[in-house]
């Protein structure tokens, strides 16, 4: 099992943020799978300029630190986290109506089933999909979410990155190198991190926009489980379906702990108010080792794993 955060480092990251740095927070409270342990520390980012500071921070102190935005897509060890917790709430959201194509400017914790919804309002299409995608901006981005045929990769313009060298760069949509459900930010992640996004949007009617976006909720409401989970938990293969392959290899319904694979859509797992992130996880290798045995194909978590896991 590794090691709580050095008492030095802790005690130097006291000083520092003070009152802002909260300790022993239970993660469980702030992932969407409402499992998980406690972490070391734990601080409230209320602006981009805050999140700025704080990141910049971190790296110079040689702190762990992860940013959560609205913690779906994430599986927290019942150990917990031995570092720095930033909880993302940056979530300016500004519209612009006159620009050749016009464009959403937002923080990189901004909502974005709220950003979406808000275009909406201006008659502006292109984020229809997604209206019910729980996450951030910036976690989409980073993971290229995406659902009903379109992704991050369809809509991003450009986007503000921090480096660790404290240097500032704009990347274009096609230096994120975007992949299904992955980013070249993806695989730099805890070097770079993302302060704000502008995406492209393309004028349309208001009642034209909600109508497609309402008709895209209620199909996710009628395909997809109710309750804590982390959202889809394996990618999907190559013109393959993992909750068809799920379901093909007799997992469905099946249930470890407190945790279930959803007999409504397999590729949820879905925590039924008791369960331990360790009953996720077995629940995870379970299915991964059922579909190989059933069709030779390897599923990919779509998920993060955080915290300690070497237990396992």
């Amino acid at each position: 099992m590794s090691q709580a955060m050095n008492p030095h480092l802790l005690n130097d990251l006291r000083q520092v943020f003070q009152d802002r740095l909260q300790e022993n927070v239970s993660l469980a409270n702030y992932t969407t799978a409402r499992v998980g342990g406690k972490t070391d520390g734990f601080i409230v980012i209320h602006t981009l300029d805050e999140f700025e500071k704080a990141v910049t921070l971190l790296w110079k102190m040689n702190a762990p630190f992860y940013v959560l935005g609205s913690g779906s897509n994430v599986l927290v060890s019942d150990n917990g986290y031995h570092g720095v917790i930033l909880l993302n709430h940056a979530h300016t959201v500004k519209v612009d109506m006159n620009g050749n194509p016009p464009t959403v400017w937002a923080e990189s914790g901004a909502s974005l089933s709220s950003m979406s919804r808000q275009v909406a309002l201006w008659g502006l299409s292109g984020l229809e999909w997604a209206a019910s995608i729980p996450g951030t901006v910036g976690g989409a981005v980073y993971g290229n979410a995406g659902a009903f045929g379109s992704d991050m990769s369809n809509c991003l313009l450009l986007a503000e990155i921090l480096h660790q060298n404290h240097n500032r760069e704009t990347w274009s949509c096609d230096e994120f190198q975007f992949s299904y459900r992955s980013s070249q930010l993806k695989q730099l992640s805890g070097i770079a991190t993302i302060l704000s996004v502008r995406l492209k949007l393309v004028k349309s009617s208001k009642d034209q926009v909600q109508a497609l976006m309402e008709e895209n909720v209620e199909k996710r409401k009628r395909t997809q489980p109710p309750g804590a989970s982390m959202g889809c938990m394996f990618k999907n293969p190559p013109e393959q379906h993992a909750g068809r392959l799920i379901e093909s290899s007799g997992m469905k319904g099946v249930r470890v702990g407190g945790a279930e694979v959803s007999s409504k859509h397999a590729n949820f797992f879905v925590n039924h108010e008791n369960a331990t992130a360790l009953d996720i996880y077995k629940l995870i290798r379970m299915t991964q080792e059922k579909v190989y045995k059933n069709s030779g194909i390897q599923l990919e978590p779509e998920i993060e794993l955080l915290g300690d896991w070497q237990e396992i």
